[in-house]
């Protein structure tokens, strides 16, 4: 009995009593227990253990290993994104679309035109794109049947009407220009062109038909309608504009096209392209259109499928860095966190009954096992005692 007894009074007083007791001013030894009396340096010594033997920097990086695995890492990343553009809707969104409008209208009316003006300078600007255009679109670029008749009918209809017609013939047909339309004929003309251009000459003619068409407006305008029918006008410059292209012009004319059409464009951004920018800038409704730029991007099956595009791409940046980085980065991520003295202000803050309740929770049968085993040890000895005794 005294074995069992004094082994069970002797484990209880590792725990207890929890407070000191006192008989008047002088404390009562073994009070209170010895976990008790010595937490503080209990949690010191279970805080170095630990981060001795268990949460060493090498056991802290292998862990960090197992969690920072890229599919982890990626799973994280694409639900941060998603994260982020669930927030832009709701209360979130016009805060979010005036941020978008800013950044838009300062590119737009501010970076963009700078930079057009400094970049325009180069004699490259935009030279890959507008030979690409060029090559692309004009060079192969032929009208069909159809749009070379509606064509036709515009120029008839517009450009190229009687009355136009008669103007630029009046216009033409001056008195310097039919003087010198005269002297060329005479000078230059041989045969029986010579003999006409001497003997009638067409000063006359070109003057009297100068004069028809002032006079007799509405009987020329007629004529020169009859004259357009009759040469058949129409189909001849349908079938002329319907086989214009530029692949029938040489290879140097085609080239110096392209080059020039470059330099148009390069002049004109060159010029006008500051100003055509921020024209730009300040026509556009920039919060509207932010507005529907983020609902579009809420909606779009692009953008949730290259979420994982991007998750991916980043996680396996991230790996990277970390796999040559990441010793690194634990040896200045531990005296950060200081794990050692959570360890330390938890032990201490943990009342001295938890602690009882915790360790006698891991060890409660081993305790108990020492407890028997002082009963038993008790028993052996005071069988022992009674041989001896009965032998004396």
């Amino acid at each position: 009995m005294i074995g069992y007894f004094t082994n069970d009074i002797a484990i209880n007083m590792l725990f207890r009593p929890y407070k000191a007791i006192y008989l008047g001013d002088r404390r009562l030894p073994f009070t209170p227990g010895l976990i008790p009396a010595n937490q503080d340096r209990l949690a010191r010594n279970i805080s170095r253990i630990i981060m001795g033997s268990l949460l060493t920097p090498e056991e802290i990086q292998k862990l960090a290993q197992k969690l920072l695995q890229t599919e982890r890492i990626e799973a994280a990343i694409r639900w941060l994104l998603q994260l982020a553009f669930a927030q832009i809707q709701g209360e979130q969104e016009q805060k979010t679309a005036g941020i978008l409008a800013a950044i838009l209208r300062d590119l737009a009316s501010e970076s963009l035109p700078r930079l057009i003006k400094v970049w325009s300078r180069e004699d490259t600007f935009l030279e890959a794109q507008v030979y690409q255009l060029f090559d692309q679109l004009l060079l192969d670029f032929k009208l069909t049947e159809a749009q070379a008749r509606q064509l036709t009918d515009w120029l008839l209809r517009t450009v190229l009407t009687p009355d136009i017609l008669r103007q630029a013939t009046i216009d033409f047909l001056t008195d310097k220009n039919i003087e010198i339309i005269d002297t060329s004929l005479r000078e230059k003309t041989s045969g029986t062109y010579w003999v006409v251009a001497n003997l009638f000459g067409v000063k006359n003619s070109l003057t009297r038909l100068r004069a028809f068409c002032l006079e007799e407006r509405e009987i020329a305008n007629a004529r020169l309608q009859e004259l357009i029918l009759t040469l058949e006008i129409r189909l001849k410059l349908r079938l002329w504009l319907q086989g214009l292209s530029l692949q029938n012009l040489p290879v140097s004319t085609v080239r110096q096209l392209r080059k020039s059409f470059h330099q148009t464009i390069r002049q004109y951004f060159q010029d006008k392209g500051a100003g055509l920018m921020e024209y730009i800038g300040e026509s556009v409704d920039w919060d509207n259109l932010s507005v529907v730029i983020l609902r579009r991007l809420q909606a779009s099956q692009v953008l949730d499928s290259s979420l994982g595009v991007v998750s991916q791409e980043l996680s396996l940046l991230l790996d990277r860095y970390l796999e040559k980085d990441l010793e690194k980065i634990i040896s200045q991520v531990i005296p950060i966190l200081a794990i050692d003295q959570v360890i330390i202000e938890r032990v201490n803050n943990t009342s001295p009954r938890e602690l009882e309740r915790a360790i006698q929770g891991i060890v409660k049968n081993e305790l108990q096992a020492i407890v028997n085993l002082g009963g038993v040890l008790g028993f052996l000895v005071g069988v022992a005692q009674s041989v001896i005794l009965l032998l004396n």
